[in-house]
């Protein structure tokens, strides 16, 4: 399932590969793309995996990056 989140504070490429790599790091999720240029997530996980999704906005929470929905 691909979902496309909306955050806020992750203003330059270094915050966004940080949350790529977060994001990346959870089990489930086959791909992450952030664009700070638009202030969202691009995640690709599967939706079989208990409890993903929060374990995706946990993870873009850990860097600091508020996630809006």
């Amino acid at each position: 399932m691909e979902k496309k989140i909306y955050v806020d504070g992750m203003f330059d490429p270094d915050v966004a590969a940080k949350v790529n790599a977060a994001v990346s790091a959870v089990a489930g999720v086959k791909s992450c793309n952030a664009n700070p240029d638009k202030s969202q997530v691009l995640v690709d996980f599967d939706e079989s995996v208990g409890g993903v999704e929060d374990s995706i906005n946990s993870a873009i929470s850990s860097v600091g990056v508020t996630v809006l929905g």
